[in-house]
């Protein structure tokens, strides 16, 4: 505890002991300040964290979609590779009424570019397309599904990114707001105005720095 004797005197610490009970009020006036934006910032940063954990997962389960979506079309694409083989076989053989069969069996999505292809007369006319794999006209639907997905999988994956740094952003504000009550509280402790106003000082430039830091952070009720 310091003594009289420990204290600095003279007309400068006259001064500004006048100005001491001002000192502590501002001090008072940030700490209850700080202390308030401290847990603001520590709700928001949870809040932040559980939008992005949300995000990551939707993020895993529409990719999981995405594959799952891809599998099927790769799987249709080999169905239609086959039965269009059998159909071309059957063609080439002669046995014209087995490619009638054959054909009357094809899946919706490839009957379109079958026909369109056929119209084209590729068993006579050389510059016909080889396949009907080979026309625009041959589109999966589930492999623009499964683009979709993966699309959008990458948007919540970009934003649970976007989130996390948010999160980490109002995790900083937090460690600066406590750092400001540190310096608030430890004013209140010292034996003279001199001694008292730097660290009353220091603790609103952090604090009127992180809020302003903060003010600019997007918000989530």
């Amino acid at each position: 505890m310091p003594t009289e004797d420990d204290r600095p005197s003279g007309p400068s610490q006259n001064r500004l002991d006048r100005y001491r009970p001002a000192f502590e009020v501002i001090a008072a006036i940030v700490l209850s300040a700080a202390t308030v934006l401290t847990a603001w910032s520590a709700f928001e940063s949870a809040k932040w964290s559980g939008l992005q954990a949300t995000n990551f997962s939707l993020a895993s389960a529409t990719r999981t979609e995405s594959i799952r979506a891809s599998t099927l079309a790769g799987q249709q694409s080999l169905a239609d590779v086959s039965v269009f083989t059998t159909w071309l076989s059957a063609t080439e053989q002669g046995q014209t009424r087995l490619a009638g069969i054959i054909a009357k069996g094809f899946r919706g999505e490839f009957k379109v570019a079958f026909n369109h292809w056929e119209a084209m007369s590729p068993l006579t006319n050389p510059s016909a397309p080889a396949s009907p794999f080979d026309l625009s006209s041959y589109q999966l639907a589930e492999s623009g599904r499964s683009n979709q997905l993966e699309a959008q999988a990458s948007q919540q994956f970009l934003e649970a990114t976007k989130d996390n740094r948010r999160a980490d952003n109002y995790v900083l504000m937090t460690v600066l707001f406590s750092i400001a009550l540190f310096f608030g509280a430890m004013s209140g402790h010292l034996a003279n105005a001199r001694l008292e106003l730097p660290f009353i000082a220091i603790e609103a430039i952090v604090f009127f720095g992180a809020t302003a830091v903060t003010a600019t952070f997007p918000v989530r009720i």
